[in-house]
């Protein structure tokens, strides 16, 4: 695998990029996920919110959008007033033209993911290699309760 030079410390393959949040940048602000890892198909930054912070209210043309908080506690107002606090672990999906704030409420930095696109869905497109039965799922057990 080789690096880039702008961002070094991302992987790179035939066909694929690793990084981590760190490798995309330090500090506060918009880690540009979609440059460092090189995708092609959608937007999407990583963005690191210090406590008390929030964005500008904002919308979009055509590009409806998508947040996952990773880490910290989010508010995200609306334009019509509204607001919905996002912890850990929640998911927010917003229209393109729907106005928008988003606010670190809480006492450590925020750490959530924007995606945006527009196109719509493109269906079960996945395929296995030829002659591979397919995907072969496990469920987790816990130790000791092997059927």
């Amino acid at each position: 695998m080789e690096a880039s030079t702008e961002y070094p410390r991302v992987k790179r393959g035939n066909g694929y990029a690793i990084g981590r949040l760190e490798d995309l940048g330090e500090g506060p602000g918009f880690r540009k996920v979609r440059k460092g890892l090189e995708v092609t198909a959608f937007g999407v930054n990583a963005v690191v919110m210090p406590p008390g912070i929030a964005g500008p209210f904002h919308a979009h043309d055509i590009q409806e959008e998508l947040y996952f908080v990773h880490r910290g506690t989010i508010e995200i107002e609306f334009g019509d007033g509204s607001s919905e606090r996002l912890d850990p672990g929640s998911f927010a999906r917003v229209n393109a033209d729907t106005m928008r704030r988003l606010r670190n409420v809480g006492p450590e930095d925020a750490v959530f993911i924007c995606v945006g696109g527009k196109g719509g869905y493109v269906g079960r497109d996945g395929r296995a290699p030829e002659g591979d039965p397919g995907p072969r799922v496990r469920r987790n057990e816990p130790s000791g309760e092997r059927g």
